[in-house]
């Protein structure tokens, strides 16, 4: 497919920073590069935001909330725009897959199903918003109203990470359009330019002016402007461990709420008997291969620890490295590709440093470990599928979320054991279980410490059901009833229909 099929311009995303219902470029004229992953080509250029573009963007979302006519829109208006939005991203579906790919270099059948999973998000929340009701209370006094009423949060940042930039930032805007919210949109600079098409197709289905407001830019120079920033009643952050903290930090200023979601260095524990015969251990290879190098190992909830029995780990383990030697890279929009590079060369660089990492700490290397070899993907930021075999917790590459793809082996022999290892970590974000005892899958899925836990499956998940972390992968949630309630206040109405004196002092 070229640009063209796809019906994608790169020079259409210009001006793109969306303010106040204008689209416009940035206070300085600064511009960034877009880089194509797959071969280093330049596929865009955007405008880049100033602090002082942010300090705007925020105040057109305050007044856009305040005083505009979002806050008149009745709950079933709200309904109709997010449904309008899902429309038009089935409608453009080709389109902004081709760009996805483009900027993030996963393949473009990765990108049309991320694109349905956006529109699956939309319109649950344009149904949770219709449904939800006040929550009424009886006090046992028949003059008396009680009512607990639930009203959106106010202005809210969002800040958004380079894997899935346009899927996880839609996990932020359908709740809180559904709420009534007002919002500013930070993309990663890395990968904006889903992000940016997204927000034309808002603008499309007719939101008011201000209420859904775009920059691009990087967090070093923005971040002050929207994490510090007394206009802003909630923030939402989706990235690393450290970005995360200093957030939180900053935020605690203006004791602004937060809500973070820091990654994960998630279990993939298979147990014997979940492989007993040739099908299912085949089976189990295939789901451990998809866990971990689906989209080369940038999944947040990548099964990046294989915690395998011991009595079937070497032959397991053996499977699932001859699987990865087959795996197909190459440019994401080459429907030969199986999966495709990372999505830059210093990601790569990082990737090499676990690898070294992981050598020096003694962990055995069994496949991958550097780039390949493939003249033709010399210029593209590709790295082999990568697999340590006996692995511990004293190991960097065991501790760390490598965000690519590798794969790291730990052995147990008890129930017990498998367990301590899968909650020996600093992250809670997802686990995997692989078994056919379904009493110690229900022992395992129950004692895991993790936000989502898959029990002889991984990957998956529903727009509605709630998504979050335990311990460092963060706090708050996202999609669900939850998701919609990170943007809401609840409020009590306690309303005395019939008000007398209360006589609690006496009268002279």
């Amino acid at each position: 497919m070229t640009d063209s099929d796809a019906g994608f311009d790169p020079t259409s995303l210009r001006p793109s920073l969306f303010v106040d219902g204008q689209w416009q470029g940035s206070g300085d004229g600064g511009t960034r590069d877009i880089v194509d992953p797959s071969d280093g080509s330049t596929v865009a250029v955007v405008d880049e935001a100033t602090p002082d573009d942010a300090l705007r963007a925020v105040a057109a979302a305050r007044s856009a909330f305040d005083d505009g006519p979002w806050r008149s829109v009745t709950v079933g208006e709200r309904s109709d725009l997010l449904n309008r939005i899902a429309d038009l991203l089935q409608r453009d579906k080709a389109k902004l897959a081709h760009i996805e790919t483009l900027d993030t270099g996963k393949t473009f059948g990765e990108s049309e199903i991320d694109i349905d999973d956006v529109t699956s998000v939309f319109r649950f929340y344009a149904d949770l918003a219709v449904v939800q009701a006040d929550r009424l209370i009886d006090v046992d006094r028949p003059e008396i109203l009680s009512r607990v009423v639930h009203e959106p949060i106010g202005v809210c940042v969002m800040i958004a990470p380079w894997n899935y930039p346009l899927l996880q930032i839609s996990w932020k805007i359908a709740p809180a359009l559904a709420a009534g919210c007002t919002m500013v949109l930070k993309p990663s600079e890395v990968t904006p330019l889903s992000t940016i098409a997204f927000t034309k197709l808002v603008e499309e289905a007719g939101v008011p002016e201000g209420v859904v407001n775009l920059l691009q830019g990087s967090g070093a120079v923005l971040g002050d402007a929207l994490t510090r920033n007394r206009d802003v009643d909630f923030i939402s952050f989706t990235g690393g461990l450290a970005t995360g903290r200093h957030i939180l930090a900053a935020a605690a200023e203006n004791v602004t709420k937060v809500a973070v979601e820091l990654g994960g260095k998630n279990p993939h524990i298979v147990f014997a008997d979940a492989v007993a015969d040739e099908q299912s251990f085949a089976d189990s290879v295939d789901n451990v291969l998809t866990g971990v190098f689906l989209h080369s190992g940038q999944v947040c909830s990548a099964g990046t620890r294989l915690i395998i029995e011991e009595s079937v780990a070497d032959r397991f383990v053996a499977a699932v490295a001859e699987r990865a030697k087959t795996i197909v890279m190459g440019p994401g929009m080459d429907p030969a590709s199986e999966t495709g590079p990372l999505v830059s060369q210093a990601q790569r660089e990082k990737i090499e440093g676990f690898v070294a990492g992981g050598i020096h700490e003694g962990a055995t290397l069994v496949v991958g470990g550097t780039k390949p070899d493939d003249p033709a993907l010399e210029k593209g930021s590709y790295f082999l599928p990568t697999i340590f075999d006996h692995c511990n917790r004293s190991m960097n590459i065991v501790q760390e979320e490598t965000f690519g793809p590798i794969l790291t082996v730990e052995r147990f022999d008890t129930e017990a054991e498998a367990l301590l290892l899968g909650n020996d970590t600093n992250y809670g974000l997802a686990a995997g279980v692989r078994t056919s005892d379904a009493a110690r899958g229900e022992r395992m899925v129950r004692k895991l410490r993790h936000g989502t836990v898959w029990l002889n499956d991984f990957g998956v998940y529903t727009a509605a059901a709630e998504w979050g972390g335990f311990k460092q992968s963060g706090n708050g949630r996202e999609l669900g009833p939850s998701g919609m309630s990170e943007y809401q206040e609840a409020k009590h109405i306690w309303h005395n229909t019939s008000p007398t004196a209360a006589g609690w002092f006496g009268t002279r």
